[in-house]
């Protein structure tokens, strides 16, 4: 067993009313924005507590260098392969929160592209002495090359709703920003491209989850749990559709029909 399992790592954040109605213009969504006091909209705690770390300090990838809460297992790319959400009490904007983070499990395993490390951390929030959202995030660090292709599963087709949608440039630039990702992959054409072999600039894996959210709790009337896994990669502009089926079952579907993102919710 890894000896950073059971690492804890703690923020605060006085959760500014701003950031959710700049999340709320990103989104592109009708209507009036949250105010102060206001409810957030599940998972939009993705725009808080941010890890600012100077630029003398970042990867090569524009990620945080490794070494600090998560050790550097000698190997740099990082992916958010997916997570797990649970919303137990409204979370609300203009008052302190507190997000507690764990580092639960690191596994090594060896892979087509070589070793691989699985990294699950699970942030608790805490508002007013009560615990509001859970958050487990599955990730995985490979080594520093370009990444493999393969072949994508296939996305279902018998959804009973489906939205097309595209990600321009701008909403992943604005975006970036509000979470302060500095991960190149998202603005950074030729590092996406040449260094890491993709197509295009890459679509926020959180991003595509937040619009399976939000088209879950439109149909559903409201959230408890929610569960994903990125499955391939969406470039900036191409095209896809958010699925969602009757059970709760929800994914996102690349032009080409294949599986971006899978997920559940309930």
């Amino acid at each position: 067993m890894h000896e950073a399992i059971g690492r804890t790592h703690t923020l605060t954040d006085v959760m500014d009313p701003a950031r959710a109605v700049a999340l709320h213009a990103v989104l592109g969504i009708a209507g009036p924005p949250p105010e102060p006091g206001d409810s957030l909209p599940p998972f939009w705690h993705q725009v808080y507590f941010w890890t600012i770390a100077p630029g003398a300090s970042l990867g090569a990838d524009g990620h945080p260098a490794l070494g600090g809460f998560v050790p550097d297992l000698g190997l740099p790319d990082r992916m958010w392969a997916g997570g797990e959400l649970t919303f137990l009490n409204p979370l609300l904007t203009g008052i302190e929160a507190t997000r507690t983070s764990t580092i639960e499990n690191i596994e090594l395993k060896s892979g087509r592209s070589g070793t691989l490390a699985f990294v699950t951390l699970r942030h608790e929030i805490t508002q007013g002495g009560r615990l509001t959202v859970t958050d487990r995030q599955d990730l995985v660090y490979r080594p520093a090359k370009k990444r493999s292709a393969g072949r994508p599963p296939t996305a279902p087709t018998d959804e009973d709703v489906a939205i097309s949608v595209r990600y321009p440039e701008t909403m992943l630039m604005r975006y970036s920003a509000l979470t302060f990702n500095a991960h190149r992959i998202h603005y950074d054409q030729g590092f996406s491209r040449r260094t890491m072999g993709m197509a295009g600039l890459v679509v926020h894996g959180p991003l595509l989850a937040q619009g399976l959210i939000m088209l879950a709790t439109e149909k559903m009337g409201g959230l408890r749990h929610f569960e994903f896994r990125a499955t391939a990669p969406l470039v900036m502009g191409e095209s896809a559709e958010l699925c969602w089926r009757s059970d709760g079952a929800t994914w996102v579907r690349g032009a080409n029909g294949r599986l971006v993102m899978r997920a559940t919710a309930s």
